[in-house]
Order: C-alpha cells, then sequence, then structure tokens
C-alpha cells in the first residue's frame, strides 16, 4: 500500500499534464493607454511568446494546447498555461492595423499574477502590477467546468471504492463536501500565493483524507480515509486531463 501511495504520488508530482481540473498558472493583462487614440485588441492576430533567456534569443509562441493559450478579448487578455517559461513577451493586433511587440518580462513565481501593459505608439511596456490577481477568476466558465469534473469524477470514484472495501455509501457526502471545501480553497486563496499546482494537489489530497475522516470517525478508519481520498484525487487528475482537452474549444 505504502509504495502505492509513493509511486502514485510521484507519478503526479513530475507528470506535466496531470493538473487540467485545478487552478493553473496564469496572467492576466490590463491594457493602459498612452495614446491618443484607444483601439480595441484583435484577439485572433495577438499572441504570447514564451522564451527561455531574457534577451528572448530562444522563443515560441504559447500557443494553443487544451486550455493552455492567450484569451484577448476587444479591451484586454489573460493566458492560461501548464507551465510558462522563465520570460515573456507580448505581441498584440489592434483593429486599427497596427501591431505591437512588449519588452521581455520575467515570468512571476506565482500561480495567478497580474500586468499593466502601457500601450505607446511604438510598442508596449509590460510591468507587474503591484495590485493582487482578480480573485474574481472563480465566476469564469472553466472554473465551474473544473468543479463539475471534479465532483462527478471524484463521487464515481469513491463510490467504486467504497463497494470495494464494503463501506457505507454514506460516507459519500463528505467526499463531496471535502471536495467543496478543499476546492474553493485553493482557487480563491492558495492559488494565490503558490507557485506549483502540485502544491494545491498535495494539500486537496491530505485535506480531504483528514475532512472525510473527522465527519466520519466510526464509519472509516485514518488509513481508509487517506486512501479513499488518494483514490478519488488521482482518477479527477488523470480523467480531468482528457475532459477537459475536449472541452477547451467550449469553454472559452
Amino acid at each position: 500500500m505504502k509504495k502505492l501511495f509513493l509511486l502514485t504520488l510521484f507519478f503526479c508530482l513530475f507528470s506535466p499534464l496531470w493538473a487540467d481540473v485545478s487552478p493553473k498558472p496564469e496572467m492576466e493583462f490590463s491594457f493602459i493607454y498612452q495614446t491618443d487614440e484607444t483601439p480595441r485588441i484583435d484577439p485572433l492576430h495577438s499572441e504570447q511568446i514564451q522564451c527561455t533567456d531574457n534577451q528572448c534569443l530562444e522563443s515560441k509562441p504559447l500557443g494553443v494546447y487544451g486550455l493552455q493559450k492567450l484569451y484577448c478579448s476587444p479591451e484586454g487578455c489573460f493566458s492560461i498555461a501548464y507551465a510558462y517559461d522563465n520570460y515573456q513577451k507580448l505581441i498584440i493586433s489592434f483593429e486599427d492595423g497596427t501591431t505591437l511587440q512588449s519588452n521581455v518580462f520575467p515570468t512571476p513565481g506565482t500561480l495567478r499574477s497580474r500586468f499593466n501593459v502601457y500601450v505607446n505608439d511604438d510598442g508596449l511596456q509590460v510591468e507587474l502590477s503591484p495590485e493582487k490577481a482578480d480573485t474574481r477568476n472563480w465566476i469564469r466558465k472553466d472554473a465551474w467546468y473544473s468543479l463539475a469534473i471534479i465532483l462527478i469524477l471524484e463521487l464515481l470514484a469513491a463510490t467504486a471504492y467504497l463497494s470495494y472495501r464494503q463501506k457505507s455509501f454514506t460516507i459519500l457526502y463528505s467526499v463531496g463536501i471535502a471536495n467543496l471545501i478543499t476546492t474553493a480553497v485553493s482557487w480563491l486563496i492558495l492559488a494565490r500565493y503558490v507557485k506549483e499546482t502540485a502544491i494545491l494537489w498535495i494539500f486537496c489530497l491530505v485535506a480531504e483524507g483528514l475532512i472525510i475522516r473527522l465527519m466520519n470517525p466510526r464509519k472509516i478508519s485514518l488509513k481508509d480515509a487517506c486512501m479513499l481520498s488518494l483514490t478519488t484525487n488521482v482518477t479527477s487528475y488523470s480523467l480531468g486531463m482528457i475532459i477537459s482537452f475536449v472541452l477547451a474549444p467550449l469553454i472559452f
């Protein structure tokens, strides 16, 4: 049992794609115009460039990969990535036909980050904003899709585990409550301060096991509660990856 836990934990920590249904690294860009006019952004021809060095000698587009993409509206942009390179650069096209490039800026050490983009006549200047990233990301469709995917997958996995271990199905309600608590804490609080998504997964794994145990002290042991949490989390993160790739074009 211990070997199974360690092998699963190792896989989840070092697989770059496992966390599709958890908070992912995001950058929010607020545009501040220092020009006579305020042209609207052209989303289809704007892109974010990833750089390995501060001169951007080695670069590649952020691209579209599942949920990973630069999402723009006519007024602003934000991006989602499974992992950002060390440095970034914006190339923004506007509806008046102009295209401007930004300076190369470092990737912050948190999952959520906010930038001010100063629009000048000859280019863009991107600076890290002193303001915290917008905590309203939970109202976006991807957050609600993620929550629905997590709940469905984890409840199905919990049902299978409880049936196999011949435990009471009344434990299922605590699995749902534990999931809602850890998801809310991850999306609304921890994602603002931590850098690695794997840390959030470990938090959910441990916290959900403890919550399930505390809510069912006479129905399940601590060992079984932890194994139940491991089973549900591995199921939601592995199958969630596949599901979110399919749903990605529909979410935004």
